[in-house]
């Protein structure tokens, strides 16, 4: 099949990493999207947990390498003349699965073809070949461009968040949940202690509930004087993994169009959810019982369609003061379950 002219681009994107009710972990990783006619790869192969080679996190030599191989300025890492256009977001490993495709020149041109799920040397078209993906065919000089951008080198996202709040022991276990995906935490009380260069290395501040107005006040003056903005997040619950779920999503600055996971609202009886591709979506819900202990139900864990979605909750999972938590391999998103019912939507 002839390729036919596609647009090509790069985007930001994120892989949120999260602390699980069974006190499994999975890992923050910031990287690079493929834009492809105006619409993110990824979200065209369904339900993959991914990144591109192209993350802020792999040493700059590396990075440069794999933006080279784009560029076929290179020797293609696999046989055939492919290349991982996406991998393992734990451990890059070949063996886990990653997504391949050929990649040559045609004239001017850069091809992208027989897109592939692969786990040895060799892929299997046949058996593991992406069907309606590609080929794409992209104008050389926009394609070109596009990736040499980065090899004068990428901006690291500010992955660190300060913690304020009075419980310390909260705020010590959280910080080490955070720390554990990759994210960087500190605890104070006060940021105008906290020198200018290195507030400036914050992406989002985070309260507790009670923290007091006036000491929020004082902590947004520090950050202006300072001249950095950066996401507040107002902690809905002495809970680390709903607390981790909410500066995973305070730091996440990609445009909504990029995200998979786009709404969410809870009422006792159901919950709402929207998604703009085919995704996995997992929904885990937080209560606080009269004694202030925490109990946890996995409500749902399936893929949705592109669209509204609503999912029954059951009876005793969102009793009380509770906390509903979805995540898609891409975004994750927090909310207080209401006492009301939910707002109109699609039963999914």
């Amino acid at each position: 099949m002839a390729a036919e002219y596609a647009t090509f681009g790069l985007a930001p994107a994120t892989r949120a990493g999260g602390v699980h009710a069974d006190g499994d972990f999975q890992v923050h990783r910031d990287f690079l999207d493929f834009v492809v006619d105006g619409r993110p790869l990824l979200f065209r192969l369904s339900d993959l947990d991914a990144v591109s080679p192209l993350a802020s996190d792999v040493p700059p030599a590396i990075f440069t390498a794999q933006v080279r191989g784009l560029l076929l300025e290179a020797d293609a890492p696999l046989p055939g003349g492919r290349y991982v256009i996406y991998g393992c977001p734990e451990c890059a490993d070949l063996a886990c699965g990653a997504v391949t495709a050929v990649i040559l020149r045609d004239g001017d041109d850069f091809v992208w073809r027989d897109f592939a799920w692969q786990t040895g040397e060799h892929a299997d078209l046949e058996l593991n070949g992406y069907q309606g993906i590609g080929p794409y065919r992209f104008p050389g000089a926009v394609y070109r461009a596009a990736l040499a951008t980065l090899l004068d080198g990428v901006p690291h996202p500010r992955r660190r968040v300060l913690l304020i709040g009075a419980r310390v022991a909260l705020l010590a276990r959280l910080a080490a949940a955070l720390r554990t995906i990759g994210i960087g935490a500190d605890i104070t009380e006060d940021a105008r202690e906290v020198p200018a260069d290195e507030l400036r290395t914050y992406g989002a501040v985070a309260f507790g509930r009670t923290v007091t107005e006036d000491r929020r006040a004082s902590v947004r003056r520090a950050f202006a004087d300072a001249g950095v903005e950066v996401t507040h997040v107002d902690g809905l619950a002495p809970i680390v993994p709903v607390l981790v779920a909410q500066i995973e999503h305070a730091l996440d600055r990609g445009p909504a169009e990029r995200h998979r996971l786009t709404r969410l609202t809870a009422s006792a009886a159901a919950a709402d959810v929207e998604v703009t591709s085919p995704c996995r979506v997992r929904l885990t819900a937080y209560r606080l019982d009269r004694l202030h202990r925490i109990h946890v139900h996995e409500v749902f864990d399936g893929v949705l369609e592109p669209g509204g979605h609503r999912l029954d909750l059951a009876a005793g999972a969102v009793k009380g003061e509770a906390y509903l938590v979805a995540r898609t391999p891409g975004s994750v998103l927090v909310t207080a379950v209401t006492r009301g019912g939910p707002g109109p939507g699609k039963p999914g």
